[in-house]
């Protein structure tokens, strides 16, 4: 089993910026690649960036030049980086992993509780 704890959901201005925290516990070798999705009120779940083990980063094209994903694999740790929030930003954000890329961005394994992003405009 793997779990995942997010942190750092809170309210922003548009213009502003957050930084989402998720660290994840458990079976090692189930965390091979990370990612963030995200639910806003009545819309689907949507992927909004992940990280390969090796490195390689994914964006939505909604957020591209925005967010920037990390991870720390030493803590097995990943950080979503937020600048210039926009109002449609605003979501529930979800961390989740999985054991191959291709899982991750169908049907990721493990999700988080979620973290909520509010942005002010």
């Amino acid at each position: 089993q793997v779990q995942l704890v997010e942190s750092g959901g809170a309210l922003a201005q548009a213009g502003g910026s957050l930084r989402l925290s998720c660290a994840a516990s458990g079976s090692i070798l189930s965390i091979a690649n990370m990612g963030w999705y995200r639910q806003a009120p009545g819309n689907q779940r949507e992927l909004v960036a992940d990280i390969t083990s090796g490195g390689s980063t994914n964006y939505a094209d909604s957020v591209k030049g925005r967010f920037t994903i990390s991870g720390d694999n030493t803590k097995n740790v990943v950080y979503l980086q937020m600048n210039s929030l926009k109002p449609e930003d605003t979501a529930v954000y979800y961390c989740v992993t999985a054991s191959s890329i291709n899982q991750l961005r169908a049907h990721p394994g493990f999700w988080g509780q979620g973290t909520q992003v509010t942005v002010s405009s």
